[in-house]
């Protein structure tokens, strides 16, 4: 598949430098005079160095300027057209909620692109090898870990999760060599988040961070990262929006899991639905 260079860009532009964000700019202004430019040319008309142009292109995932050119051409050739538009309070009700649709489409096409296949298998191996995995998330995270743990106690392994950040960092004090922490924060910033992550890291734990941002420290400590993508609004912080492909990447972790532990899983989704059915009767 070919990479899209502008949703990979629209994708990282909140973590880039100032410089990125100039060289950025430039490239979502002028997608089809970039396409007949030399690196020389791009470089001299934004007063930087060619290796910051280059740099640039290795940084959304390119292996040069040459292969951006022509990942962005392909893409700017095509028919369909990239929709960006902010809500405004002159929209009716059913184009704020096309808005607001095309934009979760586009946290996960963004999301997508910027996932890491090597990421993605070893985050299912941890899972899969887990004798427990706890989910963590603070404030609008614990949302996420939540539904998470709604999905996986479906899988047959233990599984648990806490809204309370104090009962998170007693419970992340228990866990062993044995178990998996799948820690949930969109800047990776948050300290109460941070500090349960690292004393899962400092029981041996297994550690997973699903987090927006690649250089948080999130990312940093966790064994694995995975990293979502989303695109902040007037009304509508780019936290929230990324919640959409957290879901979504929760989903395509449990739905792995249960492809590759499918006869003990669909054991214990039997008991699931027996108990649930038990108490409609």
């Amino acid at each position: 598949m070919t990479q899209s260079c502008l949703g990979k860009i629209r994708s990282y532009y909140a973590r880039f430098s100032d410089k990125e964000k100039k060289i950025a700019n430039y490239i979502l202004e002028n997608p089809e005079q970039i396409i007949h430019c030399t690196i020389n040319e791009v470089a001299e008309d934004l007063d930087v160095a060619d290796a910051t142009v280059f740099r640039f292109c290795k940084r959304i995932g390119f292996k040069g300027y040459q292969a951006m050119k022509i990942a962005l051409a392909s893409e700017i050739m095509t028919p369909i057209q990239q929709i960006h538009e902010e809500i405004t309070e002159r929209d009716s009700e059913k184009t704020v909620a096309d808005k607001i649709f095309r934009s979760n489409i586009r946290s996960l096409e963004n999301t997508l692109q910027v996932l890491d296949a090597n990421s993605i298998n070893k985050a299912v191996s941890i899972l899969l090898n887990a004798e427990r995995i706890e989910f963590y998330g603070t404030g609008g995270s614990s949302m996420i870990a939540m539904d998470a743990y709604h999905k996986f106690i479906r899988t047959g392994i233990k599984t648990f999760a806490f809204v309370d950040s104090h009962f998170q960092l007693m419970a992340a004090s228990q866990l062993t060599s044995k178990d998996a922490a799948v820690v949930i924060s969109h800047s990776g910033t948050n300290k109460d988040t941070i500090r349960i992550l690292e004393t899962a890291n400092e029981n041996g734990a297994k550690t997973i961070g699903i987090t927006s941002f690649p250089k948080s420290p999130v990312s940093q400590k966790a064994d694995v990262a995975l990293i979502t993508s989303a695109e902040e609004t007037e009304y509508r912080s780019e936290a929230l929006a990324s919640r959409i492909s957290q879901l979504s990447l929760i989903d395509a972790l449990y739905v792995n899991i249960m492809i590759k532990n499918k006869e003990h899983a669909n054991r214990s989704l039997e008991k699931v639905r027996n108990a649930i059915s038990e108490t409609r009767m």
